[in-house]
């Protein structure tokens, strides 16, 4: 596994362990850190704080992009993917967007549901095609 993968993957568990155990992700990667178990890649520490910075953002463009679902419905794995690859898309200019929609894909093909990776990949293909009005 590559290691922006790998940094992908450490992201999204600070971003899901936040959200069940009631913190902010910033705390999350503040506790992991006192914990002597800090990210070895900067990139996750990158993506969780940019998550966290534009998440007001993401999360508005989720609630419009996501047809039939409520941002709270949604699996937290689905959604703090979703999260990723909204910042990435949008944020992370030195990755492709087909970069990071397949990356995407890859963690919900691997930690969610059968209907997960149709669901992460429509939501995100749109954001995709409506890139240029949403900067």
């Amino acid at each position: 596994m590559a290691a922006r993968s790998k940094a992908r993957k450490r992201a999204l568990d600070l971003l899901y362990a936040s959200e069940l155990r009631g913190e902010s992700a910033t705390e999350a990667l503040e506790r992991v850190t006192t914990e002597g178990e800090a990210p070895t890649n900067a990139y996750t520490v990158t993506l969780v704080r940019g998550v966290v910075e534009h998440q007001e953002r993401i999360d508005q463009l989720l609630r419009d992009y996501s047809e039939g679902w409520t941002l709270e419905r949604m699996p937290a794995v689905d959604r703090n993917v979703l999260r990723l690859g909204v910042f990435e898309l949008l944020y992370a200019e030195d990755v492709p967007d087909a970069v990071a929609v397949t990356e995407a894909m890859a963690l919900v093909r691997d930690l969610s549901t059968d209907e997960s990776p149709a669901f992460v990949n429509g939501v995100l293909g749109t954001i995709v095609r409506n890139k240029e009005s949403l900067a």
